[in-house]
């Protein structure tokens, strides 16, 4: 599958990772199993792309929720979103439209979320979507432990790449900016 995107770009990275992160997010609903605050480690890898490697992330609730909260301010146009937790195992379905296409999304997770979890992230594209007319995406993520010393909720460590604070990302005027013009 050829994609307009140059991989190699750490500003696509960053948004592919950002991307992965708001989907899971997403899943994760206020009815679904929290995760343990502390330091994550996520691994996502989108097929057809090279993997960026290991993300961290130093979570407390606040920070866990903040993408959710985010997603419902923005009132995406989704016509379904089925979060159904089960035991161990959360599963996701929404069909949600921007940028011109509809974005149906299935997604499953499973494992403990006070320890680790893995999951898929399958999403189809009606009409494509920059050339693409599905995206897979694998999440692996496992937490290490408390945050580190000088770390605060909200902290992203990426490899290769300056470490941002997502709390303050998203209280950024320019990222909210950029973020109404997304829809």
């Amino acid at each position: 599958m050829k994609s307009r995107f140059d991989t190699r770009s750490p500003s696509t990275l960053l948004l592919l990772a950002l991307a992965a992160a708001s989907l899971s997010g997403g899943a994760l609903a206020a009815d679904a199993p929290k995760r343990k605050a502390g330091l994550w480690e996520v691994n996502s890898q989108m097929e057809g792309i090279p993997s960026m490697g290991p993300v961290q992330q130093c979570i407390d609730q606040n920070t866990d929720d903040l993408m959710q909260q985010r997603a419902k301010k923005n009132k995406p146009d989704c016509s379904a979103m089925d979060v159904k937790p089960q035991g161990n195992k959360v599963t996701m379905h929404s069909v949600c439209k921007f940028e011109g296409t509809t974005a149906t999304t299935d997604a499953e997770f499973v494992g403990s979320f006070d320890s680790a979890y893995k999951g898929t992230i399958n999403t189809r594209f009606n009409p494509p979507m920059h050339g693409m007319n599905e995206s897979k995406v694998a999440v692996e993520a496992k937490w290490l432990g408390p945050c580190k010393p000088g770390q605060k909720p909200g902290d992203v460590i990426m490899p290769s790449m300056k470490n941002m604070n997502i709390n303050e990302m998203m209280k950024d005027p320019k990222f909210q900016e950029m973020m109404k013009r997304q829809k």
